[in-house]
């Protein structure tokens, strides 16, 4: 009488399954990204290269954008349609140009995989690299115009507020974190759900106007106190404004009545530093949040796109 031996095979095929299970978790995506840089570096000249192809102005236009911003505001809101906002066209580009970097980085970075099935169905690398790209090439547009708000900051002697400039280094990199959580978030869902590329556009619309970009947030504090910081854009937005135009006083009503307050909150570097710390948060658990649900569908791209 003879006894079955075991299977041989079954052990190995439960460390497949096992293998095929485990999935790469936030830091181990993180330093694949690291690793794979210069991809990222040359995914963000791509970008580049493919907006402004047979342009013959270039990364000029760029540079257009926010100027014709400047010279317009300038105009209707000093000669034609006075602004109770004092240099209102700087105060405007101070709110407008992070919220521009916002937008155009999650909207390029959803697109992203599905605009570059080619490359995905083609080679292996970590695919969260191409919502990045979208959004290094925006960060670009970002820095060219910023240096034209600098210019006209000089063109007009008007001096920022020097003790809240380094806040800007720290508004960016809080943007950035909250971008690129988003933008891998949406980019794995829009291959399956193409609707999002879409509602995003409704989305970033009804997003723009609930930022204090073109008002100040001294008139939404004055109607609904400090819940406006839920939106996380809001404390990046006043954290520039602050930085870059100052703090002046506006008139709005309150109780019925014009009362005179300040633009932006007049409290020290560190409630706005607070402020920051808490987007902070919220975007690094997005991030997490993101790598896993980025890691539950990417398997099935190709198949998808």
């Amino acid at each position: 009488m003879t006894t079955a031996s075991p299977d041989p095979v079954a052990p190995s095929r439960s460390s497949d399954r096992d293998e095929v299970s485990a999935r790469p978790g936030a830091v181990r995506r993180l330093r694949d990204v690291w690793a794979y840089r210069e991809l990222l570096g040359t995914l963000v000249r791509k970008e580049l290269k493919v907006k402004y192809k047979n342009s013959a102005l270039g990364f000029v236009w760029s540079l257009l954008n926010p100027m014709l911003y400047l010279v317009v505001f300038y105009l209707v809101f000093t000669y034609f349609i006075p602004a109770s906002i004092s240099y209102f066209a700087i105060f405007l580009l101070s709110g407008l140009l992070p919220y521009n970097l916002f937008s155009a980085g999650l909207g390029g970075g959803t697109t992203s995989i599905v605009g570059n099935a080619s490359l995905v169905t083609k080679v292996w690398f970590p695919r969260e690299i191409l919502p990045l790209a979208s959004i290094g090439a925006a960060l670009v547009h970002f820095g060219l115009q910023l240096a034209v708000l600098a210019a006209a900051l000089m063109v007009f002697r008007y001096p920022p507020s020097w003790s809240f400039l380094p806040l800007i280094v720290l508004a960016l990199m809080t943007l950035l974190l909250l971008v690129a959580a988003l933008a891998i978030l949406l980019a794995a869902l829009n291959v399956y759900a193409r609707d999002i590329e879409h509602l995003l556009e409704l989305v970033l619309l009804a997003w723009f106007w609930m930022t204090p970009i073109v008002y100040p947030y001294a008139q939404v504090r004055e109607k609904i106190g400090d819940w406006s910081l839920l939106n996380p854009l809001t404390s990046i937005v006043i954290t520039m404004q602050r930085a870059i135009w100052g703090n002046h006083l506006v008139t709005i009503q309150s109780n019925g009545k014009p009362t005179q307050l300040p633009a932006v909150p007049d409290l020290s570097q560190w409630w706005y530093l607070r402020n920051l710390g808490f987007v902070v948060v919220l975007s690094i658990a997005l991030l997490m949040f993101a790598f896993w649900i980025f890691g539950k569908l990417e398997d099935n791209f190709a198949e998808n796109i």
